[in-house]
């Protein structure tokens, strides 16, 4: 007979949700208002991209209007969220 599925000590609804694999994206969208280099530079301090990586995204952001610049579970994108929404981006976990 199978034993019931302990629950670890510090257990997160959110990671069940999402998997817990890292299985939410952080998206940043389209603004119109912010120029190229303030997204660029928020995106290498906040989601630590090299800067190929940050232009590349900032890039995807003007011509598709969103891009998913960091992948994780929601707990980890969470911080990185309201630090792009306080430097005044559009940002969702989805």
């Amino acid at each position: 007979m199978k034993s019931k599925k302990e629950l670890p000590e510090k257990y997160h609804f959110e990671e069940e949700v999402s998997g817990g694999r890292g299985n939410s994206f952080l998206t940043l969208h389209n603004d119109d208002v912010h120029t190229f280099d303030y997204v660029i530079e928020s995106l290498m301090d906040v989601c630590e991209h090299d800067l190929v990586q940050a232009e590349q995204c900032a890039y995807i952001v003007h011509y598709k209007g969103r891009c998913d610049v960091k992948k994780g579970s929601i707990n980890s994108l969470q911080p990185m969220k309201l630090k792009l929404i306080n430097k005044g981006l559009l940002a969702t976990i989805e």
